[in-house]
């Protein structure tokens, strides 16, 4: 179903919520300096949540995707090698307001 602002046909719909999810995957791929713990905390998801939600959708449609392909989808590279690249510890109050706004998806 269409309202005003998005396209009457369903497959430019598609083909447009596509372009804007690679582009996200690419911002975030040029910003490996953003750790999860502050996409968690500040916006209610991460790129683990992207890989979980990629795989439900997979799933969803009969195709059987591990957490580890899902996540090498979203990352770009096997999530070890990324966190050895790009992970950081996480401060103490980071890991507190983590604790306090964890999100339950």
């Amino acid at each position: 179903m269409s309202s005003p602002n998005t396209p009457a046909d369903e497959r430019t719909q598609i083909e447009l919520e596509a372009a804007a999810f690679r582009q996200l995957l690419a911002h975030l791929s040029e910003r490996s300096d953003v750790q999860n713990i502050d996409l968690m905390n500040l916006a209610g998801f991460c790129r683990n949540c992207l890989a979980n939600w990629y795989r439900e959708a997979a799933e969803a449609k009969g195709i059987a995707l591990s957490k580890d392909a899902a996540r090498e989808i979203i990352y770009g590279m096997p999530y070890p090698e990324w966190q050895k690249r790009n992970q950081t510890e996480a401060s103490a109050e980071k890991l507190a307001a983590f604790a306090t706004n964890r999100p339950d998806h």
